[in-house]
């Protein structure tokens, strides 16, 4: 059979590494004594021995005069409590009644005050004065609507446009609205009794005359400015 020339030095340089920990487990292991076996309760945590208290066959301090002590005697006082207390009675501030409601004839009283039904928010200083921000608000939105206009008229101008004067506009309105009255009358005036088919499309036709006539004075009176297209 083969032998390696190699293996007593292979051998030799194995046992030089090996150590004690490189094993399965420790060379030695220890055997537990027999005396230290596990004791009832003893791996619960001590607790420190409690200090005997020096004072504690002391007496309480006493909040009533013994027996023995005497109260002082002779002692006067020159003050007059009566006139006193009349004196403090007519000088002093009536007191005032604190404010209570009940809820029902035989309920329970409560606070007005926390109530709610005091008015004391209509007491304050600032009550009834428009606030700041509003107006702040109202001047940019009036700036706005001034820059809107002038850009329009501007861009209008470049247009060719024209805009309708006041009374233009009221001559218009009021004809638009003559004009409904009109019509309105007409389909007032209409039979009863529609069954012919002439009699069905004249009374759509007034119908969307009226409804055309409703919609452009609905623009004309919504809008103060218009500007109509030069002929």
């Amino acid at each position: 059979r083969y032998v390696s020339t190699f293996r007593p030095s292979i051998k030799r340089e194995i046992e030089k590494s090996k150590a004690q920990w490189k094993t399965m487990g420790p060379a030695k292991v220890e055997v537990p004594s027999p005396k230290n076996f596990l004791q009832k309760h003893s791996k619960e945590p001590k607790l420190p021995e409690r200090k005997k208290e020096q004072d504690s066959r002391k007496m309480p301090a006493l909040t009533v005069p013994r027996r023995t002590d005497h109260p002082l005697m002779g002692i006067q006082s020159k003050k007059n409590f009566i006139n006193a207390n009349a004196v403090a009675a007519i000088m002093g501030l009536a007191k005032k009644p604190q404010p209570i409601y009940v809820d029902r004839r035989q309920g329970d009283k409560h606070l007005l005050e926390t109530s709610g039904l005091v008015p004391k928010y209509i007491k304050k200083k600032d009550y009834g004065i428009v606030p700041k921000y509003v107006t702040q608000r109202n001047e940019e939105m009036k700036r706005a609507q001034k820059e809107h206009e002038a850009h329009a008229l501007e861009s209008l101008k470049k247009r060719a446009m024209k805009r309708l004067s006041d009374e233009e506009r009221d001559s218009l309105l009021q004809g638009l609205k003559k004009n409904w009255e009109e019509v309105h009358h007409e389909f007032q005036c209409l039979s009863v009794d529609i069954d012919t088919i002439p009699k069905k499309m004249h009374k759509e036709k007034l119908e969307s005359q009226m409804k055309q006539l409703e919609h452009d004075i609905g623009v004309i009176e919504k809008h103060k400015v218009i500007y109509i297209a030069n002929e």
